[in-house]
């Protein structure tokens, strides 16, 4: 075959790495791409029939015996390029049968280039076709898919994206998490928790002589006692207040007793619980108990951070203990058993620009698919035209779905199951065959292209925002050689060797849906709230932990790696920022600890600061320390053991230890 010939089937597109990383984040490239992996266009081409007339009849016999096990299953005509170090074979075509794609790979050295450099072409439609023809034409049609020939196009994204907020230079912790908790929240919660404290008291016929209503300042110190418990995680909230000096925390009891922080956590409460419809009622909501805390956190999630080009659509799961109803089995998680959340985040850096929840599925929703559409539609809502680039799971990955976010100026990539409704009857696992470790096939309609090809195990994923025939070859990381800095083909010889050749939709998977697991990584790392036995409860701090990794995410890409001002280190980690934001939050708060001691029968042999407790040190009595210290001359058979003195049971105790 002649070299330019050969140049025509088999392009190589090369790019510098520095002129890579230069590329804003609106710019041409619809992805980011790690610089490793080395990159082959291999376009879709019909034969000449001068070209082939010359190698037909001493290609075609080995040719067909090369594409004979996709021929057999599929039943389709095949154009096959075979890709080779030595060159590049057309094989020749069956005009009777039915055409789709299959690569197979052994690539050469010299062929590192770069997405972003690829030339798109405008078309009238996302599908290549006009608006009225393509409503009109059913996706399940033996007619709609055809050979992966066509171009692409891809609008570029221009919207400005990132942290949207007017904080100085001189924020704090405290500042950035207001942007996503505002104080009105908590001023919510302390009106919300007084009142339901008092319908409880009415409800059982008595009042608790333990209960006062509480406060702003006492609710925010609440809250950070809460989020230093996901810091330093004790099994039992007990623990915190213990008189083992080894256990006990100093800081928890100067701030409130362990009774009062009960009596918080038994009334707190975000709705009135009077005025809550009945099931089955004209505006029954299941989500009444926290309706107040969502109506707040969707908004100021939203407008904090304005989404930038690569968003994940993903399912995340929340720990609960407990027999509830919205509980869900999740085999693939991490988390198998707990309450359902789909969450919508950036791809980089994790944050969380909507959650969710999983109350069940409406009548309407007959199948999964239906269910998938519904959540994916709301989530994206507001994106319309900015041509933003979506990656998701195989749950929500359909082909009705592709098309409604193509209307909406969204490009999207994802796995899906192949027996779902529009998915090329050719490309199925009964059609396709065996597939080889990096072969694959495709099929096109417009911008949105199937492919079907092996990994670890057989993958058929959509896109619409990957041109086909392009193919990468990623480094394989177990074959590095320490200290070599340089990537080579010979593992033999200290270098890497690269791996499995993926089509352009796989490895944009691979490289953009970590926004969901980032988001669960930092989430979970300091978990805040107790197991308890009401659900909502879960879902409460769970936007509570939300907001913190979004206001850690907003701090860190505002402030860039300058913490604020006061802490001390060079790495600003989000353990930091979160003990940092709880002594912000409880400040310099000190519960009425006199209202909390008159309600007690025994005040003298009860734990107080530091771990000290009266306890009776010997059957014969001593001088009391404190009486000595004064001048008297005292006697008593109680002490503290921590500091081996005697003391009365009187107030020498509580005197002598402040």
């Amino acid at each position: 075959m002649a070299e330019g010939t050969r140049r025509e089937l088999f392009t190589i597109l090369e790019t510098s790495s520095a002129d890579a990383d230069t590329v804003p984040d609106g710019g041409e490239t619809p992805v980011n791409l790690s610089m490793d992996v080395r990159w082959f266009e291999i376009p879709f081409r019909e034969p000449e029939e001068d070209e082939e007339q010359d190698e037909e009849d001493g290609e075609r016999e080995n040719g067909c015996r090369s594409a004979g096990g996709a021929e057999d299953t599929a039943g389709g005509r095949c154009d096959i390029i075979l890709v080779t170090g030595n060159g590049i074979k057309h094989e020749e075509e069956h005009p009777e049968e039915e055409r789709y794609y299959s690569v197979s790979y052994n690539c050469s050295d010299d062929s590192d280039i770069d997405f972003s450099d690829m030339e798109e072409e405008e078309h009238a439609s996302c599908f290549g076709l006009d608006g009225d023809s393509e409503e009109e034409e059913d996706c399940a049609s033996p007619h709609f898919w055809g050979e992966p020939d066509q171009v692409i196009s891809i609008e570029p994204f221009s919207v400005l994206s990132g942290p949207q907020h007017s904080l100085g230079s001189d924020a704090d912790t405290r500042d950035y998490f207001r942007l996503l908790f505002p104080d009105s929240l908590f001023e919510h919660m302390v009106e919300q928790t007084n009142s339901y404290a008092l319908y409880r008291q009415r409800r059982s016929g008595k009042s608790d002589p333990h209960w006062h209503p509480t406060d702003l300042r006492e609710m925010k110190a609440y809250m950070g006692l809460n989020i230093l418990m996901g810091v330093n995680q004790l099994p039992d909230v007990d623990m915190y207040w213990a008189s083992d000096i080894f256990i006990g925390n100093a800081g928890f009891k100067k701030t409130m007793t362990a009774r009062r922080f009960e009596k918080l956590t038994q009334n707190l409460h975000l709705c009135d619980r009077e005025s809550e419809p009945v099931r089955g009622e004209r505006g029954y909501d299941g989500l009444y108990k926290i309706r107040a805390l969502l109506d707040v956190t969707e908004n100021t999630m939203w407008d904090s951070y304005t989404p930038k080009r690569c968003l994940t659509i993903g399912q995340g799961a929340v720990a609960a203990k407990g027999r509830f109803c919205p509980t869900q089995y999740m085999p693939s998680k991490p988390l198998k058993k707990g309450l359902r959340v789909w969450m919508l985040c950036d791809s980089r850096s994790g944050y969380c620009h909507r959650a969710r929840i999983y109350v069940g599925r409406a009548s309407e929703d007959a199948t999964v698919t239906a269910l998938a559409y519904r959540v994916v539609t709301s989530l994206v809502r507001g994106l319309e035209g900015k041509h933003h680039h979506l990656f998701m799971d195989s749950f929500f990955t359909s082909v009705p779905l592709m098309q409604r976010l193509l209307r909406d100026g969204l490009y999207a990539c994802g796995p899906t199951e192949p027996g779902r409704r529009g998915y090329p009857e050719v490309l199925r696992p009964c059609n396709v065959g065996k597939l080889s470790p990096g072969e694959f096939y495709q099929c096109q309609r417009g911008n949105l292209v199937a492919t079907v090809t092996r990994d670890s195990k057989v993958v058929s994923c959509l896109s619409s925002n990957s041109a086909p025939g392009l193919v990468g070859i990623g480094p394989d990381q177990e074959q590095q050689g320490e200290g070599d800095d340089n990537w080579t083909d010979t593992p033999e010889e200290g270098g890497v060797s690269f791996g499995v050749p993926r089509p352009l939709p796989l490895l944009l998977y691979q490289e953009n849906m970590r926004g969901v697991d980032l988001c669960d990584q930092l989430r979970d790392c300091y978990p805040v709230g107790r197991p308890c036995k009401k659900w909502w409860r879960y879902f409460l701090w769970f936007y509570v932990n939300i907001c913190i990794v979004n206001a850690y995410v907003i701090l860190r890409e505002s402030r860039g790696s300058v913490p604020p001002g006061g802490c001390n280190g060079k790495h600003f980690t989000q353990r930091h920022f979160r003990v940092r934001l709880a002594q912000q939050l409880i400040g310099d708060y000190q519960g009425a600890r006199g209202m909390e001691r008159a309600a007690r029968k025994r005040h003298a042999d009860s734990p107080i600061e530091y771990g000290h407790r009266l306890e009776r040190m010997s059957e014969r009595s001593r001088r009391c320390r404190n009486c000595t210290n004064k001048g008297l001359r005292h006697e008593s058979v109680f002490g503290c053991k921590i500091c081996n003195v005697h003391l009365c049971r009187g107030g020498c105790f509580s005197e002598f230890h402040k």
